[in-house]
């Protein structure tokens, strides 16, 4: 039996395309399909010199063309609408008819007419909101995203991409169009699941006004947990989806990964966590874990804060800061760990590596209290944060003795006379609520620390004003064990940290003067008195700087009179935080992403790119911004500022008001409409 030598040909699209059919249709016969780019647009000013054309060298090429549908000419055009318009223009002048007989090429295949409609050879650009309007139309006329993606030659994501735009109310594109809209926002604009507010934010867009992307950011994200949670970190992409977790990736691919089950994400890092926990529990130690980020600890523990420099002897401390590096190496290595791997045979040893690291750091600087209890919660760097608890100590009642019999001055034999204030600046409360106010002021206590002790003549002075108030106005009997009658309290708030280059560059000051008073075997007298003038009078700077207090714990507990001191301080010193801190990420997480957004404007780096990250993305970019300016806030300045006249509040309540209880109470008063608005504000 011979075989055939015939061979099978299979025609290539450039043979199939040559092989398209072409015919003359009459003028009347034709007209534009609503899927061509450029439908419904009115002719460009250059259509009359392209009909001139037309007209003296005849049509060179030819318009393509497929078949009209119900109630359409029997020849609608997918390209050559300016050829058409120019026809057209021809036919109103008179010097051609209907009958005019125009060349086209039939093209019947769903693909080539998609690729007739996108891949034109034209003098005028198409514009990105054409495509996606023309994809729209196409995909109406029932050709799918494949179909589509292989006529243009385009990966199926990118026409996937491009169809979701298409499905935005026709003001978003002709914003789009206009220049109202970037692309960017077009995205962000087509993941809102509203049709009427995207209506909406693109009209208002198209009438003049920004728009404003963060605000749409944060109402994405208010109701969705994304991979960027800190339970996440422990937990891991392939743990979660075992459990049953679901995922939703972005279209665009410029969004972490929505996790749609926070249930159970809650569920494996709580499962996570105990694992942990249970090493700890076998030595004796009691363990909460908590997956949310509020825990309420028993009246009769408390955490052990951060160690300042004076609190402990020289050699304990330097074990202190060892053991505390020691924890510092261990979060980083577990950090890097967790960016590779989470299988709980590589992470657990780490884990439990730092965990201990962390209690043993606590531990030495607390001597003398044992830790109990320990609370882990998650945290998007290590997995797990870690506090440890101790019993709280007891209150130790201390009486006030009058010395000598000698009772205190009776208050009708006091001075009544009221002393002039200086100008305080005003606090900045719009949008802050009382958290925030309170880092705020503890940030700027800490600055002016910094100021005032490195001068020492503003320094002696307000120690000065502190002895003549205490002694020559406010005489008290009270006594101690001291000589001098001085009650002196540093700056050390509960739950507050130390800033390293403000306080902390004090603290470590004065911590090498207590070690050289130690290896002096004198006296503390003794030691002052044998100190050269400018060592006693630096001494004197950084003892005073450290009983500065300026904080305030609420936004309605404004302390007038302390804030008008400050700016006195502040102007004898020449106080300037930004010359040794710039925000860091520890104090701008105290703030809302509007706020931080005003910073990098405030900086001069505003950028409409910063809208769209999350808080936690946007808090190293304000950082790494305020570092390379040298810019802080000026909420942390206490310079009064040239729209505080005089002390920046209200006369109606001063120094001696018996509506001022001493601590800010009483400045003005709180309403319940008031009240409301500072609760919304927070």
């Amino acid at each position: 039996m011979s075989r055939s030598t015939a061979v099978a040909v299979v025609a290539t699209p450039f043979q199939i395309a040559a092989s398209r059919k072409s015919a003359r249709a009459p003028l009347r016969d034709l007209d534009i399909a609503p899927e061509n780019l450029r439908f419904g647009e009115p002719p460009d000013e250059d259509i009359p010199l392209l009909a001139e054309t037309l007209y003296a060298a005849g049509q060179l090429q030819p318009l393509t063309v497929r078949p009209g549908r119900r109630s359409e000419a029997s020849h609608m055009a997918l390209d050559g609408r300016r050829r058409l318009l120019a026809l057209r223009l021809l036919l109103e002048q008179g010097r051609i008819d209907d009958a005019f007989l125009v060349d086209v090429l039939f093209e019947t295949d769903p693909a080539r007419q998609a690729a007739a409609v996108l891949l034109t050879n034209t003098a005028v650009p198409v514009h990105i909101a054409d495509v996606i309007a023309a994809i729209g139309r196409m995909l109406k006329g029932r050709l799918g995203v494949p179909a589509i993606a292989k006529a243009l030659g385009h990966a199926e994501i990118d026409v996937k991409r491009m169809a979701a735009l298409a499905a935005l109310p026709d003001v978003a594109l002709e914003a789009l169009r206009r220049g109202r809209l970037n692309l960017r926002q077009v995205r962000l604009l087509a993941r809102m699941p509203d049709r009427e507010e995207q209506a909406e934010l693109a009209q208002m867009t198209l009438d003049g006004h920004s728009f404003p992307e963060w605000r749409v950011t944060e109402r994405l994200e208010r109701h969705h947990v994304n991979a960027r949670d800190p339970r996440f970190a422990l937990v891991g992409a392939e743990r979660y989806a075992a459990a049953g977790g679901r995922t939703e990736t972005d279209l665009f691919g410029e969004r972490p990964p929505m996790l749609l089950d926070p249930s159970i994400l809650t569920e494996v890092w709580t499962k996570r966590a105990r694992e942990i926990a249970r090493m700890f529990e076998a030595e004796g130690l009691v363990v909460h874990v908590a997956a949310g980020p509020d825990h309420e600890l028993c009246d009769d523990l408390e955490p052990l804060a951060y160690v300042y420099g004076g609190d402990l002897p020289a050699d304990q401390m330097a074990t202190y800061r060892e053991l505390k590096g020691d924890f510092n190496d261990a979060a980083d290595a577990l950090e890097d760990l967790l960016g590779e791997t989470t299988d709980t045979d590589v992470v657990d040893p780490a884990l439990a590596t730092m965990v201990r690291a962390r209690l043993t750091a606590d531990q030495a600087g607390w001597p003398g209290r044992r830790v109990t209890t320990l609370v882990l919660r998650p945290s998007a760097r290590t997995g797990i944060e870690v506090t440890c608890l101790a019993p709280v100590e007891p209150e130790l009642d201390q009486q006030e003795v009058v010395g000598d019999g000698a009772a205190p001055p009776a208050a009708s034999t006091l001075s009544t006379y009221r002393a002039p204030e200086a100008g305080a600046p005003k606090p900045e409360l719009e949008g802050v609520n009382h958290a925030l106010h309170a880092v705020r002021t503890d940030v700027a206590t800490r600055g002016l620390i910094r100021a005032l002790a490195d001068d020492p003549g503003a320094a002696f002075t307000a120690l000065i004003a502190r002895l003549f108030g205490q002694v020559a106005i406010r005489t008290s009997g009270q006594r101690c064990e001291a000589a001098l009658a001085l009650t002196a309290t540093p700056f050390r708030p509960a739950g507050g940290r130390v800033i390293e280059s403000l306080d902390g560059d004090v603290w470590h000051r004065i911590e090498d003067r207590r070690a050289t008073w130690e290896a002096s075997g004198q006296t503390v007298i003794g030691w002052v008195h044998a100190l050269a003038h400018g060592d006693k009078m630096a001494l004197l700077a950084e003892l005073t700087a450290l009983t500065l207090d300026l904080r305030e714990e609420r936004t309605t507990l404004v302390r007038r009179t302390a804030r008008a001191e400050a700016a006195e301080l502040a102007e004898l010193c020449g106080a300037d935080i930004a010359l040794h801190w710039t925000p860091d990420a520890e104090f701008l997480k105290a703030h809302s992403k509007p706020l931080l957004l005003k910073m990098l404007e405030a900086m001069g780096r505003g950028d409409v790119r910063a809208g769209l990250l999350k808080k936690s993305d946007l808090i190293p970019w304000v950082q790494e911004t305020a570092a390379e300016t040298g810019w802080a806030p000026a909420s942390l300045s206490w310079t009064v500022g040239a729209g505080d006249p005089g002390s920046g509040m209200d006369d109606d309540a001063a120094p001696d008001d018996p509506g001022d209880d001493g601590e800010g109470r009483g400045a003005f008063e709180v309403t319940p409409e008031g009240q409301a608005e500072l609760e919304n504000a927070a």
